[in-house]
């Protein structure tokens, strides 16, 4: 898995060479990353990340990276917060990511722009639920129909916007690879853009709320009834 995640990887890196477009693996955020070294930082995340997940039961599906998770972070719903231990009070620790011991978790983002680093609210909406749900949190991969940061340029790179139908299109190989690559068991869509992908590509996957805008006790509902059932 180790060589197949290396290209996987690699692959990601050399995609989404377009404007409106971070790709958090090879761009350096000039404005608000710490230096040059950043995209290096977040690969060596996100393939520690994928690779203590050899087993994994279940992927959930979301819609993009945000500015305040995967855009510093390199891993998909995942906040530097949660990587610095900001979330300990919630139960979420960063050895949930992945293992400190295997890797140091490090923020990407200048500590001027924000001290205890960038917190996304549906990352810890959906990292709660999932260290809370009784089964291994590395039984769990998050991922993204579109795997890299759809920005506004009139807004910068500290903007979000919904990726478009063909930029999502983009990232139907990177699905399939995963997919295939982690064995997973079950494939939880977040939202309608992550169904849509997952229904066009002939995967079977269960639709949740997506916790944004005001969906975070229906989705937490349905999580618990889904998750809890199956072991």
């Amino acid at each position: 898995m180790k060589k197949a995640l290396g290209h996987f990887i690699d692959m990601l890196r050399h995609h989404a060479n377009r404007d409106g477009i971070f790709n958090p693996w090879r761009q350096v955020d000039k404005e608000h990353d710490v230096g040059r070294h950043a995209p290096a930082i977040r690969r060596r995340q996100l393939f520690q990340y994928l690779m203590e997940r050899k087993g994994a039961l279940y992927l959930l599906h979301g819609e993009a990276l945000g500015y305040q998770g995967g855009h510093f972070t390199g891993i998909p719903m995942t906040s530097e917060r949660i990587l610095l231990g900001g979330h300990k009070s919630r139960g979420i620790l960063p050895e949930h990511v992945f293992s400190p011991s295997a890797l140091e978790p490090r923020r990407t983002s200048r500590p001027d722009q924000k001290r205890q680093g960038f917190t996304e609210p549906t990352a810890t909406i959906v990292w709660a639920q999932i260290v809370h749900s009784g089964k291994n949190p590395k039984s769990f991969i998050l991922w993204n129909a579109f795997p890299w940061h759809p920005y506004s340029p009139d807004s910068g790179m500290l903007s979000n916007r919904t990726p478009h139908s063909d930029e999502i299109e983009t990232g139907d190989s990177f699905l399939i690879q995963l997919v295939k690559m982690s064995g997973v068991k079950e494939i939880l869509a977040l939202g309608e853009k992550a169904q849509e992908q997952a229904h066009r590509l002939g995967i079977d996957s269960i639709k949740l709320r997506h916790p944004a805008s005001g969906g975070s006790a229906e989705f937490r509902k349905q999580f618990r009834r889904l998750v809890g059932r199956r072991d």
